[in-house]
């Protein structure tokens, strides 16, 4: 498992809240695999559902890293971009059509693919 943490560190004072967790690169990227090789023919609601839960939680992940934003515009637009995915107003519903539902799951999992691969290149890790 290839994991790196850049993250905030735990203080004291940060007792009442959940301790930061590394970024699991193997993980995100066989999740992020999986969904760019779903069909919608042949993938029901559910599981297009639970799949989008999965890559929310890895793209809210890596939002909260140090990607090099500040230096880079493009790394700073594609956080801006993952952030009104992650944005509850902007998720598919249940009255949300499949296929814009499958289409949110493919956009969200080829950003994650492409921020987890910022991650790597800013923590000299290889590529994912």
């Amino acid at each position: 498992m290839t994991v790196a943490n850049r993250g905030k560190q735990p203080t004291a004072a940060d007792n009442a809240e959940a301790e930061v967790l590394p970024v699991d690169v193997e993980t995100i990227s066989v999740s992020t695999d999986m969904v760019l090789a779903m069909q919608m023919a042949t993938s029901t609601r559910e599981d297009m559902d639970g799949s989008t839960s999965v890559i929310l939680g890895h793209l809210n992940r890596l939002l909260v890293e140090d990607l090099g934003a500040a230096e880079d515009e493009k790394v700073h637009d594609l956080l801006h971009r993952g952030r009104k995915l992650v944005d509850y107003t902007n998720r598919p519903t249940a009255e949300t059509p499949s296929f814009d539902a499958f289409i949110y799951l493919r956009d969200s999992a080829q950003l994650t693919r492409r921020l987890l691969w910022i991650y790597t290149q800013h923590n000299r890790l290889g590529a994912p």
